[in-house]
């Protein structure tokens, strides 16, 4: 091959270089920077930070340093990025509002539950915890290994031998290219727990591992209101969401009154953002592109301010958390002032979980709860076994010290004869002793007072002693079950020392949601052709009675009740739902369904319903599909609707037709007046909607013109003919001509005249 033929086959196109960078830029932000290990529950910058700080003697028990020195012990030696990054993570490490188990103490200014920043580090010290020693303990004792840092100039550990699972006990929290984390922390003596009954029974179902370690323990407590089942789904795949809300008590005051007082917090949620809220409740703002507050801002400022008198954040020193709430009066219902707070602000919120880290294999994956037990309990009987190892190998090192000690205070007259005598002592006494040069060199530096015979004893006495740790650690070696016995003991020791009780409640509540009290009354909702509604009170009002914009005209009345719901049905098949009582007044020309929406670009309103959740409507295409829905199905809180017609290309949803209990067969016209009669029986009911079933057999450019569900007494058919309106009624014999099948072509009316719709008679 030539040289020319080399140069062009290590050419890279821009694509793979590109691609092959960019993966590298993915892997060292994945692997050395956001994501926690499952080994040490540590990132890179928190493995450091401890190390760093072992190495310069910051135990629980030492003077604490200045954080500064700490961070440029740590840039210097181990981590080449920016001062706040390491900063950032150690300051995280010394809040107890963040993590569990803090593994930092940090004097000064760390920083508060709302938010505040802590302190430069030139003014905060820090130094160890004592729950730190069970990442460090056992560092040098060979159990991990370690590898160059950045420049070559010092050895890092690549983990620390955790003696728990700190993934689980602290969490961790990270954005990595194409992956995050989100772990929650947990209870040390729970995780514990789990960790030896896996142990014991490593086929331990999931089932039987949840029931020990039932949930997260989050640092400010709170009360987890998910299901016991949605914890346990959660924990099988490693990824979810669960409901938490704050807990608080209700303290009694003078004459009957009385305050609420919240003094544990959701994850995430401070006693500021809370206040937040509720001034935003009570003096909301008006939205961008709107010119007024909405009906739903105000009824909200309406309620907060009827239940609400005033709220203080008394949190200091004696309480980290303490929210105080005073309602307007002592008469208002406990029960509903604290679910109208829980209802709208974050004292009730969601946390995710998603239990993304890196495992044993180098590998950045989602584990369930048992994998990551399985992967951390495998790696700490790797480090024990190590560590026994290094034991041995001290044991058996001293063991043959002081055999060669022993010999020489045994024949002390002839070892000193032959080192006085000797020009070259050392081959001498290995030659006349058989004993190696270690053991050679060691009696040549011994002092004459230990060849005192009070010295023999000692080393006799020593002999034993570490004779009977070596049969312990050639058993714990040898042994798998003495292996296991002995891992499951300093667990339980750890868990003993180090434990504490659970802070976090699990108990299931149903979400807080507020339902306002409405009155109910029969009303009437008016809605006009370009989708301007309104309500007036009562039954029986003339059409005629109702004024519109220029340009506009009446699309229809509905007689409901003032708890029942207005659907509106967009032209790309998504429905929309407002409240009867929320629409405005009959005086003046009312309020467009637009500003009380908010429709998808490029759709219009083109139907509209109101009636009670329990009327079954008919929902048809004009391209023949339909299907049966109640408007319950139909209901949605979100301002934006929810898709819920699907539509074909070209095709527009058909004026709702409500299906009343005496309704028995479906009506369906087509544009070439071809009517078609069926049972109802044949349509299906979809409560999630869908595209629905074949009405009716169309021609092709032919379209569905109207459906109308129908009983024994027929309907009538709307039309024109010679350019006046004409109405042609259908029942008996008549309609029975055109009885058939679903998807059937139906038959000609008889009657001339072009159809527009049909009408109930």
């Amino acid at each position: 091959m030539s040289l020319n033929d080399t140069l062009v086959d290590e050419r890279l196109t821009l694509a793979r270089y590109a691609e092959r960078a960019y993966l590298d830029y993915a892997v060292s932000v994945v692997k050395g920077r956001a994501l926690p290990d499952v080994c040490d529950g540590q990132k890179p910058v928190q493995r450091r930070i401890l190390f760093a700080m072992r190495e310069m003697g910051l135990s629980d028990s030492a003077k604490p340093r200045k954080s500064a020195a700490v961070v440029g012990d740590v840039l210097g030696k181990l981590h080449p990025h920016g001062d706040s990054s390491v900063y950032d993570a150690l300051v995280r490490m010394a809040q107890d509002f963040s993590l569990r188990y803090p593994l930092i103490d940090g004097q000064g200014n760390f920083g508060s539950r709302d938010g505040d920043g802590a302190a430069a580090m030139r003014y905060t010290e820090a130094r160890l915890t004592p729950l730190a020693q069970l990442l460090l303990a056992e560092l040098d004792e060979g159990t991990v290994a370690f590898q160059p840092n950045y420049d070559g100039t010092v050895q890092e550990p690549t983990l620390l031998p955790a003696r728990l699972p700190m993934v689980l006990l602290n969490g961790a929290s990270g954005i990595a290219v194409g992956l995050a984390t989100e772990i929650p922390a947990h209870n040390l003596r729970e995780v514990a727990r789990a960790a030896v009954a896996l142990i014991r029974d490593p086929k331990l179902s999931h089932e039987q591992l949840h029931a020990l370690l039932p949930g997260p323990d989050f640092p400010g407590g709170g009360q987890i209101i998910s299901s016991f089942d949605d914890l346990k789904d959660i924990y099988a795949v490693g990824r979810g969401s669960i409901k938490v809300r704050a807990r608080w008590t209700v303290e009694d005051l003078a004459r009957g009154q009385w305050q609420m007082v919240v003094n544990e917090l959701p994850p995430g949620t401070s006693g500021q953002k809370v206040l937040e809220e509720i001034e935003e409740l009570t003096n909301p703002k008006i939205r961008t592109g709107k010119k007024s507050l909405t009906p739903e801002q105000l009824q909200l400022k309406q309620q907060m301010l009827t239940l609400l008198d005033a709220v203080r954040d008394e949190s200091g020193k004696e309480a980290a958390v303490r929210l105080v709430f005073e309602p307007k009066s002592k008469n208002i219902d406990q029960n509903e002032f604290i679910t109208t707070l829980l209802a709208h602000t974050s004292l009730e919120s969601s946390t995710s979980i998603n239990l993304v880290m890196v495992g044993r294999d180098g590998r950045p994956r989602q584990k369930n709860l048992k994998d990551i037990l399985s992967e951390w309990v495998d790696f700490r009987f790797e480090v024990v076994t190590r560590r026994t190892q290094f034991r041995l190998d001290k044991v058996n090192d001293r063991l043959h010290i002081l055999e060669g000690r022993l010999i020489a205070f045994l024949h002390i007259d002839r070892v000193i004869k032959i080192i006085r005598e000797s020009d070259e002592p050392k081959p001498a006494l290995m030659q006349s002793f058989n004993l190696s040069e270690r053991q050679a060199e060691d009696i040549l530096e011994i002092r004459l007072r230990q060849l005192a015979r009070l010295e023999g004893i000692k080393i006799e006495q020593e002999i034993k002693e570490k004779r009977a740790d070596q049969a312990v650690l050639e058993e714990l070696l040898a042994n798998p079950a003495s292996m296991k016995k002995q891992v499951i003991k300093e667990i339980e020791s750890d868990a003993k020392l180090y434990g504490d009780e659970r802070r976090t409640l699990i108990q299931e509540e149903k979400k807080a949601v507020v339902e306002l009290k409405v009155t109910d009354e029969p009303v009437t909702v008016v809605v006009s052709q370009k989708g301007w509604c309104r309500v007036r009170q009562g039954h029986g009002h003339e059409s005629a009675q109702f004024q519109f914009k220029a340009g506009d005209a009446l699309y229809a009345t509905f007689e409901c009740r003032s708890v029942d719901s207005l659907m509106a049905l967009g032209s790309n098949g998504r429905v929309y739902s407002v409240p009867v009582n929320t629409l405005p007044g009959a005086r003046g020309d009312g309020q467009p369904l637009t500003s009380l929406i908010e429709l998808e670009a490029g759709s219009n309103l083109m139907h509209f319903y109101a009636g009670a959740a329990t009327d079954r409507l008919l929902l048809a295409s004009s391209n023949g599909y339909g299907f049966s829905a109640r408007v319950a199905d139909m209901h949605t809180r979100q301002r934006g609707g929810k898709s819920f017609m699907t539509l074909d290309d070209g095709a527009r949803p058909l004026a709702p037709a409500l299906i009343s209990p005496q309704a028995s067969a479906l009506a369906c016209l087509s544009e070439h007046g071809r009517l078609l009669v069926f049972g109802l029986d044949e349509i299906k009911a979809l409560a999630s909607g869908g595209r629905g079933v074949i009405l009716q057999e169309l021609e092709p450019q032919e379209n569905l013109l109207a459906v109308l569900p129908i009983s024994t007494q027929g309907l009538l058919v709307s039309g024109t003919h010679g350019g006046k309106e004409r109405v042609v009624p259908l029942s008996g014999s008549a309609l029975a001509l055109h009885f058939g099948k679903r998807a059937r072509k139906g038959k000609g009316l008889q009657a001339r005249l072009k159809p527009a719709r049909l009408l109930p008679p």
